[in-house]
């Protein structure tokens, strides 16, 4: 019998999109969510999620999020014209993509964005924060921090 070994998770689906990581975080073992309690995927068991709450602040599981060094995931077509969620980031060194526009109103919409720019999002890992990016299906961009 083999023994699953520990996930290295790498993604955290905010609440505004939870549906979405419930989706892909059974099939990848690297994605996690508010509320997510843990699972197996693929020989690798992920832990339950830190942030326990959906209705947990910005302000809160931002700093949480990033000591873990995972690269946010979330919905906010406005994020460019809020500056409390582009301070939270910067004063966190925290990574975030954000899908925004029409291309995100509904979990297959929003998983349409994120295959679409899937290329675009991981090399996000590689990158050191603070950092926000907007993302729709065509383009891939930086927001001015």
């Amino acid at each position: 019998m083999t023994r699953a070994k520990p996930a290295d998770v790498r993604f955290y689906f905010d609440a505004d999109i939870r549906g979405l990581g419930i989706l892909l975080s059974g099939i990848r073992p690297d994605v996690t969510y508010p509320g997510d309690p843990g699972g197996e995927v693929h020989k690798r068991v992920r832990p339950p999620c830190v942030v326990s709450d959906v209705a947990t602040l910005d302000d809160v599981w931002i700093p949480i999020v990033s000591k873990q060094d995972w690269l946010i995931i979330t919905r906010d077509r406005k994020i460019r014209s809020r500056p409390r969620e582009i301070a939270a980031v910067r004063e966190n060194n925290a990574r975030m993509v954000a899908l925004t526009g029409a291309d995100a109103t509904n979990t297959f919409s929003q998983l349409e964005v994120v295959m679409c720019r899937w290329r675009d999002i991981t090399k996000c890992l590689d990158q050191p924060g603070p950092f926000i990016y907007t993302a729709t299906r065509s383009t891939f961009e930086p927001v001015p921090m």
